[in-house]
Order: C-alpha cells, then structure tokens, then sequence
C-alpha cells in the first residue's frame, strides 16, 4: 500500500529513521568549546535559551512538533552566528536544511515576542541616573539617556519594482534605527524602515520620536550625529565649532557617541548572518526585519550573561552605504536653546 508523500516529514524522508533522529544531538555529548565554535555561545547559555524560550518552541504543529526546543535553538544559533545553512551543520544534531530553516523561523518569532522583555528603557529613578553617570563617567557629557545611530543590514531585493529598499549605494537594506546605553546594552531597536530612507526620516517615522516627545525627554536627552535633527531630547554636534567650549562640546559628543558604532561593530562580528559575508538575507523585508531584531535580542542577552565581544575583532562587512548626508541644521529655537545652555553650563 502506497503511503502519501505529502504526510511524510522530510528528516523522514532524508535519513529514514522518523523523529528519532531529531534528538540524536545532546548537549552533554559535546565541549564547551565545539558549541561555541559551532553554535557561537556555551553551554550554560544555550540551556538559558531553552528555559526561556521552551514553551513557545513547544507548540504542536503538523510539521516540527517533534523536533525538541533544544535542537532548534542550536538550529538558529548556528544560522544566526554563521550566516548559512550548512548541511553539514544540520547533519551534525540530525536534522536536514529544510527542517533547519522552519526551526530559524520558530525561534525567531519567539524571540521577538519577547523582544519589549529585554530591549527597553528603564523606568525606576535609580536605574535612570544609573544610566546617565554611567554616559557622564565615558567624556563627562551630562543627562544622556542613550546614543542613537542608524545602520542598514542588506536583504534580497523583494521585487524588481519596489525600489523603497534600494539604498544610497544601490543595494537592498533595511535601515535599523536602534539606541544603546554606555555598555552597548540595546534600549530600542526598530529594525523595519526601508533602505532608502534617509536616518532623519526614520527617526521621524519612528516609534522612538513618540516616546521621546511623551515621556522620556523631560530630564535627558539622547545623543545622534548630524544626520538628525538637533531636537530638545535629541542632542547633535555643531556644524562649525568656534569656540573652546564648543570644541569641547563635540569632542565629549563624539567620544560618547562611538559607543553605539562599537555597538553595531559587535552585533555584526557575533551574528554573521548580518554582517553580508555570506551574502544577503534571503528572505522578505518582513522576516529579514524579525531576523535582525532577533539577533538584537540575543545580543542584550549576552551581555546579561556577561559575554561581551567588545574585545574581538570585528570581521566581515555589514553593507553601510556612505554616510553622504548633509549637515541637519534644527529650525527648532527651542532646541537651541537647550544645546547652548549645556555648553554654557558643563563646556564653558
């Protein structure tokens, strides 16, 4: 009797030995080191992963109910630092490519559900002033909330008409809008805004602008180059410095401000599949943008665990057009008001 192709799982089909095979990779079978080689992270970690993440991967669906949370955890691990879907990787915890890429899929979007848990601003008073002498102690700049900067991961072009991801350098990207603290801890990450977008557009589009302006601004402010807009709550760099002070205004600017560059220089040397030295993302600008927030989740993770890359290397290119903009000059008086009375004040 015939059996329906369609009913069979295609681990199945591949290695002939049904849902066993997707548990034949255990965790206590192998180094530390080969799962940081492998996998990009230790042991204790990925076991985190699984607490954390365990119930949602858990969910029974027709195709991957069998696969275990642990295996699809090393899955995308594996994607997320390598940036491929190697088959030797997927023979090494016994589950084929096809089955590797719906696992990425799963742990992505459970990732992202949990993605306001770990990438936030904080709230409580104490953690707020935690937060802006740690910004003072780096150059001495004052009442910084975060540093925001924009950086453009490239995918695959989603048609041939849609031209509203073709960037300055003519190369498909999302334009990622993200804010981190002096530790590189991100705060907000909007990883949607298409790659022709302008920085200043995005950040005029962007849910960051709102909060801002509602609620975080009254007491600090964040710190952005000259592609934005010089806001009450958003502190740029003088085009022209002229004076002492103003030297030494842009001089503590740019120094705290680097901390978010650093910050895209690690996220892109751990999760390679970001970096476009395997290529681009070949998926929607949609699960491209789920991928990329994903990886910012894993990456404010790491840094709760204490395993900060800021030492390594950076390696591979992420695909950055060049910065060509123009020096953003702020109408806004008001704004004015507020850099020039921090010059007076703390640069005088």
């Amino acid at each position: 009797m015939a059996v329906p192709i369609a009913v069979l799982d295609c681990d199945l089909l591949l290695y002939g030995r049904g849902h066993r095979t997707l548990d034949r990779f255990k965790l206590e079978d192998v180094t530390d080191e080969y799962l940081v080689s492998t996998y990009g992270f230790p042991r204790q970690f990925i076991y985190y992963l699984v607490d954390l993440l365990g119930a949602s991967l858990s969910r029974p669906t027709q195709r991957s109910r069998a696969i275990s949370p642990e295996t699809q955890i090393l899955a995308a691990l594996g994607f997320y630092t390598s940036g491929s879907f190697q088959t030797r990787m997927g023979d090494a915890i016994g589950i084929s490519q096809a089955s590797m890429s719906r696992c990425v899929a799963n742990v992505t979007e459970a990732l992202v559900e949990r993605a306001s848990q770990f990438i936030h601003f904080p709230e409580d008073e104490a953690t707020v002033q935690s937060l802006k002498d740690d910004f003072y102690g780096l150059a001495g700049m004052p009442g910084v909330l975060g540093v925001v900067d924009c950086t453009h991961v490239a995918i695959k072009a989603p048609n041939a008409e849609d031209l509203s991801y073709v960037n300055r350098k003519g190369l498909h990207s999302l334009n990622c809008l993200m804010v981190c603290d002096a530790r590189g801890v991100l705060l907000s990450a909007e990883t949607h805004w298409p790659g022709s977008l302008p920085d200043c557009t995005v950040l005029q589009r962007a849910a960051l602008r709102s909060q801002f302006e509602t609620e975080l601004h009254k007491d600090g402010w964040l710190l952005g180059d000259s592609s934005f807009f010089l806001q009450t709550w958003l502190m740029t760099p003088l085009h022209i410095p002229e004076t002492p002070a103003e030297y030494r205004y842009n001089m503590a600017h740019s120094a705290t401000h680097n901390v978010i560059e650093r910050t895209f220089r690690t996220i892109r040397s751990r999760f390679r599949c970001l970096d476009g030295s395997k290529g681009t993302l070949q998926y929607s600008p949609e699960k491209s943008s789920h991928i990329i927030l994903a990886c910012c989740v894993l990456h404010n993770i790491s840094l709760e665990h204490g395993l900060d890359v800021w030492s390594s290397p950076a390696t591979g290119h992420m695909e950055q057009p060049e910065e060509e903009y123009e020096q953003m000059e702020s109408m806004d008086s008001e704004a004015c008001r507020v850099r020039q009375e921090l010059l007076l004040t703390h640069f005088s």
